[in-house]
């Protein structure tokens, strides 16, 4: 069982977008990628909506969540969103590693 958060940073004028490239830039999302427990931390463009970054945060368990909130990169990131103004949304998934088998006749590996 993962635990994945998605969470989508919305700004004007391009603010999402500035503050995903500087959190990529200044090594943050490097270092948030190497933490024990990080499964996944991309950032994707919205193609409705320029002004919204979405973010896919995956993690091993809430245990490794807490860690990583508890670490000095989460001032970082608190920091970088006060700066750019930015709002956000947020949504949790647990993982199913069952797919059931109607579902799966629909993916193409």
């Amino acid at each position: 069982m993962s635990i994945t958060i998605n969470i989508r940073y919305a700004g004007n004028n391009g603010s999402a977008r500035k503050f995903a490239e500087e959190m990529i830039a200044t090594g943050v999302v490097g270092k948030i990628r190497k933490q024990p427990g990080n499964l996944r931390y991309e950032y994707y463009s919205s193609m409705d909506d320029p002004e919204t970054i979405l973010l896919v945060d995956s993690w091993d368990n809430q245990e490794a969540i807490d860690k990583h909130h508890a670490s000095p990169m989460m001032q970082t990131i608190i920091d970088l969103r006060e700066k750019y103004n930015l709002h956000m949304t947020v949504e949790r998934y647990i993982s199913n590693e069952d797919l059931p088998e109607e579902d799966r006749k629909y993916i193409r590996e």
